[in-house]
């Protein structure tokens, strides 16, 4: 049968691959990602099946296995240990050997049990998803109805389907989202948003969104962006097939604070990212924009070798660049105190578990002297901090 049951013109059958892809992509990030691997939501067992069903067929993963694959990710981001880090292997091997990546990772099978907990154990699962002669019938079982659908064609189609999880998720989400892009959240971790526009890939373009509220169903956080996944995520809760358990709260400054107090520092610990990415673009880099127009010509090359040091929360900083960064700061007593009034701030939430009462302390004082360095930006962050506080939930 040369065009199968369904013959279409050309641009049928693009639309067609779009769709069945689009599927896996909802699959892989509502139910895959955001409710197994974070918990960020519930969805009804007539949705979980279905997705789970439709995994099998265009994929053969197994639920346990990527969760735990991505939890481990989020535990060891970075290092040696994290199963797909372009930083620490290179851009290209991520990108080129993503879904290879993926497969020597479930080889590890104590990370496997180590990472991959409370996820579905039923019959199901057991004796179809993970059993290890029937889970691998579902990519066959799509070969065949691609091609009883759409005859010779339905071969490309059924390549397409293959090749997507592994490009789009394996390969450009891990990769480059955490290489390129641009980052509303100085975490300690490469992640990068992609584009504003979460619609190709569900809403996983907006990477590092996720990495600063990991267990947020929604991944857009600025009014400008947008995530797919999250319109679908609304739509099956109205329909009464899904129940969203937590979302990233906002932030709220109320102005002209007189101190802050214990709700100040709860939004300080939970919005830490937040905080620092502010301060970076209201201290940090006005004031070095402001010494690089009175520097010389050498200096102004030296700080602007050391300006991603003192921005971005994700660079280690080995001998060199401790070297550059010395430097850097020793040429300026502004550059040296804001640096300095930075690492004072993330010493606040990284002390292990002190009294509430001591935080609140060091905060207060830290704002004090803040307001008190002559440094206006510095000063206006302080002002600005006093007042720093959470939304209510909602969703």
């Amino acid at each position: 049968m040369l065009f199968g049951l369904f013959e279409l013109p050309w641009w049928g059958y693009g639309l067609v691959i779009l769709a069945l892809t689009h599927v896996t992509i909802v699959a892989v990030t509502i139910y895959l990602h955001r409710c197994q691997a974070h918990r960020a939501l519930d969805l009804h067992p007539i949705v979980s099946h279905f997705f789970r069903f439709w995994l099998w067929l265009t994929t053969g993963m197994k639920t346990k296995e990527w969760a735990a694959i991505h939890r481990k990710h989020h535990a060891r981001c970075e290092t040696e240990e994290d199963p797909h880090s372009p930083q620490v292997l290179g851009i290209g091997k991520v990108l080129l050997e993503g879904a290879e990546l993926y497969r020597q990772a479930t080889r590890d099978r104590q990370a496997v049990e180590q990472y991959g907990w409370g996820t579905p154990d039923d019959w199901m699962e057991r004796h179809v998803y993970s059993h290890p002669v029937v889970s691998q019938l579902g990519i066959p079982l799509m070969l065949l109805v691609d091609v009883v659908c759409f005859g010779v064609l339905g071969l490309t189609v059924w390549a397409v389907q293959m090749l997507w999880i592994p490009v789009w998720a394996a390969g450009v989400v891990n990769g480059l989202g955490h290489y390129v892009g641009y980052r509303n959240f100085e975490t300690t971790d490469a992640a990068t948003n992609l584009v504003p526009w979460g619609i190709l890939i569900g809403g996983e373009e907006l990477h590092n969104n996720h990495h600063a509220y990991p267990s947020s169903a929604k991944l857009s956080n600025k009014w400008w962006e947008f995530d797919l996944g999250w319109l679908y995520i609304r739509l099956l809760a109205f329909l009464r097939l899904a129940k969203v358990k937590r979302i990233a709260p906002k932030v709220r400054v109320v102005r002209q604070a007189a101190e802050p107090n214990r709700e100040t520092v709860m939004a300080l610990m939970r919005h830490r990212f937040h905080v620092l990415a502010l301060y970076a673009r209201t201290v940090v880099v006005p004031v070095l924009r402001d010494e690089c127009r009175r520097a010389d010509r050498r200096v102004r090359r030296l700080l602007r070798r050391a300006r991603p040091l003192m921005v971005r929360e994700d660079i280690r900083l080995d001998a060199e660049r401790e070297k550059v960064l010395h430097a850097a700061i020793g040429t300026s007593h502004r550059l040296e105190t804001v640096y300095r009034f930075k690492r004072r701030l993330k010493e606040i939430w990284a002390q292990h578990a002190p009294h509430p009462e001591a935080r609140l302390q060091q905060l207060s004082q830290w704002c004090r002297e803040a307001e008190q360095s002559g440094i206006e930006a510095l000063g206006e962050f302080a002002a600005l901090l006093r007042g720093y506080a959470q939304e209510p939930q909602a969703t």
